[in-house]
């Protein structure tokens, strides 16, 4: 199972988990959001994909900086449409992933999510709050034993250091669990992750 860190703002920081070997990063470009990352993304072992999240942002504007950071996969993490996502897929390499998020309250409308599946490399389910990602609440993750697709997908929402062994008993299940998406549970204040929690919940998953 892969393992991505998302929210990363501080560079020295960001070098100190990339050293953890994750398999993702992921830096926030939304200005509304404690984790927004500002200046320039530092060099980064081959393996690790840098992840760019956008919240119902212009196309000129995350074309741009995919291009600029070299990002190796986009998370949109707002309303974005089909549309929206094959004009995207027009302008970047079709060697750049891309990550739907789908926020879950309660339960999950796994209809609605028919048209992107052939437009996205992955789903990340996440739980809807107050703030788009980054809410440190779980939803119940029982919802997804209804999910009708193969497509892989990354597991998010308030996942916490001592969480390693619920999701392996989601991925018991059968389910297309892809990767686990950390962030909030992990940090000492908002974008400076905690290395020590983070390595230990690697060696755990």
């Amino acid at each position: 199972m892969k393992l991505k860190v998302c929210g990363m703002k501080y560079i020295d920081n960001i070098k100190s988990i990339a050293d953890l070997s994750p398999d993702y990063l992921g830096f926030i470009f939304y200005a509304h959001s404690k984790r927004n990352f500002i200046g320039k993304i530092p060099e980064l072992p081959e393996h690790i994909k840098k992840t760019g999240v956008f919240v119902n942002e212009e196309l000129a504007v995350v074309i741009s900086l995919q291009k600029q950071h070299q990002l190796q996969a986009l998370q949109l993490h707002g309303d974005e449409s089909v549309a929206y996502i094959q004009e995207l897929k027009s302008h970047i390499s079709n060697k750049v992933e891309l990550i739907k998020v789908v926020s879950i309250e309660d339960t999950a409308n796994f209809e609605a999510l028919i048209p992107f599946e052939k437009e996205i490399d992955y789903f990340l389910f996440d739980t809807k709050g107050k703030k788009r990602g980054g809410n440190g609440i779980q939803f119940d993750w029982s919802v997804l034993n209804a999910y009708p697709f193969s497509k892989p997908f990354f597991l998010s929402g308030g996942i916490g250091p001592n969480d390693a062994q619920s999701v392996k008993e989601v991925e018991k299940k059968g389910l297309p669990i892809y990767a686990v998406d950390i962030n909030s549970k992990f940090e000492d204040k908002p974008g400076l992750k905690n290395s020590i929690q983070v390595i230990n919940f690697k060696h755990q998953l």
